[in-house]
């Protein structure tokens, strides 16, 4: 048996091993934990699926400190409210500006009452139109998804997300 036959197979066993632990790590990185609803602050959208198969997704990613709020993306099966909350403890608290989408895809903003701050954290959340075209927070609920959870986007205000999102 030739000993340089037998190195070049074994370097290739050893590749091919590598190769494959890489491929499962990746997969159980990106396919695994789907169960978690803990909402982050990536550009990963919050999103559901009503009966007809319509979708409700919001997209967005960190603020500048400011008086606007740029949403990347929202998507709802009905018109709606995107409504932007304050923190209370953890939760979503008064809400200082809203504005209303058409059903489909939408890119937007949200002008606001109050300023976001340096270092806060907020809650972007789909409210439905209870049909009068007029928000009203205690009218037009926030929506939920197949598991009865709200649909939010947690973001937080921050000087360090680039001069493009200033608001």
């Amino acid at each position: 048996m030739n000993p340089e036959s037998s190195g070049i197979k074994t370097w290739q066993w050893v590749v091919t091993a590598i190769v494959i632990i890489v491929l499962i790590i990746i997969g159980i990185m990106v396919f695994g934990n789907k169960s978690s609803t803990t909402p982050t602050t990536d550009q990963t959208p919050t999103t559901t699926t009503d009966q007809t198969g319509a979708i409700n997704r919001i997209v967005m990613s960190d603020q500048y400190p400011g008086n606007v709020v740029y949403l990347s993306s929202v998507q709802l099966a009905a018109p709606g409210y995107v409504a932007i909350h304050k923190d209370n403890n953890g939760q979503p608290g008064a809400i200082i500006g809203y504005t209303r989408f058409d059903a489909g895809i939408n890119t937007g903003k949200v002008t606001l009452t109050q300023p976001t701050v340096e270092g806060g954290t907020y809650y972007a959340m789909l409210h439905n139109d209870d049909g009068d075209g007029v928000f009203d927070a205690t009218k037009d609920a926030p929506l939920k998804d197949s598991r009865g959870n709200v649909i939010m986007q947690i973001f937080h205000a921050s000087a360090s997300v680039g001069a493009g999102m200033k608001g």
